[in-house]
């Protein structure tokens, strides 16, 4: 009798879903508990995403036919016409059933397999008042493009958080990695590493992550980067130099005071053997009048106009920062001509964007 009820009243194991995408033909399955975006990633489909939480819309695509259950209010982000059209946000999608949905993947766009690597923290050096530079040695290497970024977790925390690479992947995989760590109030992550130096702590890096990384190009390119943003475009920008690329490049960097400063010295070594021009501006936008700064103050959009050898309608621009001056430099680079497919940006969010929705 216990065998009989327990065959009758036995839960009923969900198998996985199968996602058509269109128009490419591809497909996929999701498994039970998994977004779209998670299904599409776990499975090798290159799908466009950044931030993961709903707040970029890099993320939404066309559901043509299925059902999903959504985790939030997707007029938060996306516009009432795009979602009478059909549009939802993948990564805050829940399968329910079989889809199709349409999406434009990119022609080109890094597949590198996403995997967690533990490692342990080797190097803890402050960059300003509140941004360390920390470096991991992992287990195996790991391949990204300059611009992704990874989740690191830590023993005893309750959330994995993600940080953009500061540092160049190798074609066979880095064993060693750096991020730029800004200290939020009350982040609990970023509290852990800034309250005491962590060198021998244990950690988990799970990625690689994002749809913000260099397009092969030799277009002049305009750089964009607030605070603890710089961390991808110097990446990006070590990689072109790599590459050998001869591209001009304009590169802003947004920061309130002096003390806000930092990696000055690797930037001018860059600089020095480019093959193109380049001109970097920091602009201060709190620094006291009375300081010995005779540099540019202001915000630093308004540093966005034709320099020298640079045509801001034939660039394509990297931002990385903060939401608000994202948005404000996508305004000013519309201006300019700039298409929106060629500017590429990853907002950096914290809990207090966050919890806005």
């Amino acid at each position: 009798m216990a065998n009989l009820l327990s065959r009758l009243f036995k839960k009923k194991t969900q198998e996985p879903l199968l996602v058509d995408v269109k128009p490419s033909g591809g497909q996929f399955t999701v498994q039970p508990n998994q977004t779209l975006l998670q299904g599409a990633l776990s499975t090798g489909i290159p799908f466009p995403h950044d931030c993961r939480v709903g707040t970029c819309g890099k993320c939404k695509c066309r559901l043509v036919d299925g059902n999903i259950k959504p985790s939030m209010d997707f007029s938060y982000t996306l516009s009432r016409e795009e979602i009478e059209q059909g549009y939802i946000l993948t990564c805050q999608s829940f399968v329910k059933s079989n889809l199709t949905v349409l999406v434009d993947l990119p022609v080109k766009i890094p597949n590198h397999k996403i995997k967690s690597i533990d490692g342990i923290i080797v190097n803890s050096i402050p960059l300003t008042h509140d941004i360390l530079k920390i470096t991991i040695e992992l287990e195996e290497g790991i391949t990204y493009e300059a611009g992704q970024y990874a989740d690191i977790s830590v023993p005893g925390l309750t959330e994995p958080r993600s940080y953009s690479f500061a540092n160049v992947s190798s074609n066979i995989g880095s064993s060693e990695i750096s991020f730029f760590i800004r200290h939020v109030p009350n982040g609990e992550m970023s509290g852990w590493f800034h309250e005491k130096n962590r060198i021998g702590e244990k950690v988990q890096i799970t990625g690689p992550y994002g749809s913000f990384y260099f397009r092969d190009s030799t277009d002049p390119i305009i750089c964009i980067a607030g605070g603890s943003g710089l961390a991808p475009i110097k990446a990006i920008l070590e990689q072109v130099a790599e590459l050998g690329e001869n591209t001009p490049v304009l590169f802003l960097f947004g920061a309130r005071t002096k003390k806000d400063l930092y990696c000055l010295d690797e930037i001018h070594e860059l600089i020095s053997f480019w093959n193109a021009p380049f001109h970097f501006i920091p602009v201060l936008s709190e620094e006291s009048l009375g300081s010995d700064w005779i540099g540019a103050r202001g915000l630093v959009t308004d540093y966005i106009k034709d320099f020298p050898g640079i045509r801001l309608s034939s660039c394509k621009a990297y931002l990385c920062g903060p939401p608000g001056m994202i948005d404000a430099a996508i305004g000013k680079l519309s201006d300019y001509g700039i298409n929106n497919n060629q500017i590429f940006f990853d907002k950096f969010l914290d809990r207090s964007h966050l919890s806005r929705k």
